[in-house]
């Protein structure tokens, strides 16, 4: 199929998502729901029609005649509303999971399409295909009273609807009319022994998401963030939120698996984990806004799941966890599926678990080190821990990785596993002359103090006049672009502006930039990939604090155009603009966070 049967899919950017922070779902620009998991992120799918236009399974709704499509959010929150411009009249989609307090009803998971007529006279259609386990679990359909109940032994759903629905082949549809200011409602829960089928009439459907309107704003008001982009910033803020996992404190990669990094090609993985290294991250853009219950909910996380002591093959922690905690997390193909616009093989899971990556070592001893200087003290419980990795970091910060792109070309001497290095003893260092905390501080300067040396005598290139993705190589990367952003050097070093010049000339495309070139720097796998987002903002940053803020600006800038109609980004960018990857992905949103307000404080 030469197109990869783009007109059986939709773009991945012509999605907004909705979710009640224990899963989420996409929502077309057509009013089609095609990616939802049940009960969690990481649940076998209900709906993956991104992933399979036959065999995935869809929700799907929308006015039954021709119209022109519009959607947005409810203004501060994550209500998506899909809007349909016809001949005859305007109606809407309202499409949100209500938040609940109340914890019987946490396992509801409860899912509302509520349909308004808004001017003239409409006709709509509904149909409702759920396709249980990835396609792989056949169902029984049965009526429950007025309610519709998708049933397998994997997972049962309930649907109740205000108009009337005929079943056809293990599928519901429906057709009816509204006229001005009529409404239906769909509503689909999940249901089991704890969790009885109940009924959504029209009134518990508006009150329902009043209250989920109130639930977003009132979280959004606790923002810091005053400045020129609040608006893009916001959107990040919110998708960061959608994407924790509320039982836990955990926060996902990205809220999808295997949409690819290259059309037809197989760059595709499974991103519904807390990689260590994503997830503090986060931490650290989320208390940049004065977001201190998330931070603190992650910090829960790994004292309950995550054990920071001991010293396995390949260190104390592995680079990612399964959102209850979990360590196991093997990769499989689905082979029955066959990949967004044919982009094979689909992935579950993910085998990059099994890599040794020290950065994350940086990353979250960083976070932890912020959540101590912004939010509360660490208790000394904690603070052993973390003498514990950074023992463990001094005696090991040497080693070949995988890197943080996660190579599968095999291990080699990254230059930002170095500088993540020095930044998990530099940072723990500061922690413990900034409380008074017991340290072996001697120990920890001088390996410290060898990380740098060896950045700067290994990883610097005479030849390339800048800072290598590896040691005692001429290959670029833009992962260094972290090295002013953490501090390791002054942004207006001479190394580091030469650096930034070689970045700008070999992987800067009009403002966008490329992670590495696979070209020259194999990493295991065919095919090539897009610019990669979270590097386009660390470029705006590193520009920024060079002072170079007119081309800071314009980067940035053209980096927002990019966003989709709803403000949300991929990983990628392709090379006709299109977004590329897991969608949408954590990292993206955080690095804009980052850069907005280090821009904008630049700017004054």
């Amino acid at each position: 199929m030469a197109d990869g049967g783009a007109d059986r899919y939709l773009a991945i950017a012509d999605h907004g998502l909705i979710g009640d922070m224990r899963s989420v779902a996409l929502v077309g620009v057509n009013g089609t729901i095609d990616w939802y998991c049940c009960p969690r992120f990481d649940s076998p799918s209900v709906f993956a029609s991104l992933l399979d236009a036959d065999r995935g399974g869809r929700f799907e709704l929308a006015a039954a005649v021709p119209a022109q499509t519009k959607q947005f959010y409810f203004p501060d929150t994550n209500v998506l509303i899909t809007r349909f411009y016809a001949y005859d009249g305007v109606g809407e989609i309202q499409d949100f999971m209500p938040i609940v307090g109340d914890p019987a009803e946490a396992g509801r998971h409860r899912l509302i399409r509520r349909v308004i007529c808004v001017r003239g006279k409409l006709p709509f259609a509904a149909l409702v295909a759920p396709r249980f386990d990835y396609g792989r679990q056949s169902h029984m359909l049965r009526r429950d009273g007025d309610r519709v109940l998708f049933e397998c032994p994997l997972l049962s759903l309930a649907l109740t609807s205000s108009v009337e629905v005929t079943e056809e082949d293990g599928d519901v549809r429906a057709a009816f009319t509204l006229g001005e200011g009529e409404t239906a409602v769909f509503a689909l829960d999940r249901v089991s022994d704890e969790v009885r089928p109940r009924s959504c009439p029209l009134a518990e459907a508006e009150e329902q998401f009043n209250d989920t309107v109130r639930y977003w704003r009132a979280w959004l008001s606790r923002s810091r963030y005053r400045g020129r982009w609040r608006e893009m910033v916001h959107r990040s803020a919110l998708t960061l939120k959608l994407m924790t996992y509320a039982p836990t404190g955990a926060i996902v990669a990205a809220a999808t698996t295997s949409l690819p990094e290259q059309i037809g090609g197989e760059r595709n993985w499974d991103y519904r984990y807390v990689w260590i290294r994503d997830a503090a991250f986060c931490v650290y853009a989320l208390l940049r806004l004065g977001f201190t219950d998330e931070a603190s909910a992650f910090m829960d996380f790994l004292e309950r799941h995550v054990a920071m002591r001991g010293d396995g093959p390949d260190g104390p922690l592995q680079i990612m966890y399964g959102i209850d905690g979990r360590t196991d997390i093997d990769e499989h193909e689905l082979p029955h599926l066959e990949g967004y616009r044919c982009s094979a093989p689909v992935r579950v899971g993910n085998a990059a678990v099994d890599q040794m990556q020290l950065d994350i070592y940086g990353a979250l001893i960083d976070s932890i080190y912020l959540y101590d200087k912004w939010a509360q003290p660490i208790s000394s419980d904690r603070w052993e821990e973390v003498s514990e990795l950074v023992e463990w970091v001094c005696g090991h910060w040497d080693q070949p990785d995988e890197g943080i792109w996660e190579t599968r070309g095999g291990r080699k001497n990254f230059l930002y596993s170095r500088l993540m290095c020095w930044v998990a003893i530099e940072r723990a260092i500061r922690m413990a002359n900034r409380r008074g905390l017991p340290a072996d501080l001697r120990r920890w300067r001088e390996a410290r103090d060898a990380v740098y040396h060896q950045i700067m005598r290994k990883g610097w290139s005479p030849e390339r006049a800048a800072f290598t993705q590896h040691e005692d190589d001429d290959v670029l990367d833009a992962a260094v672009l972290m090295m002013p952003l953490s501090k390791f050097v002054s942004p207006t070093d001479p190394k580091w502006l030469s650096t930034l010049d070689a970045l700008g000339h070999d992987l800067v495309s009009d403002s966008l930039v490329y992670r590495y070139d696979p070209a020259v720097s194999p990493d295991g796998l065919r095919g090539s990939e897009g610019t990669f987002s979270i590097c386009s903002f660390w470029y705006v940053e590193a520009l920024s604090r060079a002072g170079r803020l007119d081309e800071a600006r314009l980067a940035f800038e053209k980096m927002l155009t990019y966003a989709n109609h709803v403000g949300l980004f991929a990983e990628q960018i392709g090379h006709t603009g299109e977004q590329l990857g897991n969608f949408p992905q954590a990292f993206t949103h955080l690095a804009l966070i980052s850069a907005a307000f280090n821009l904008d404080r630049a700017l004054g």
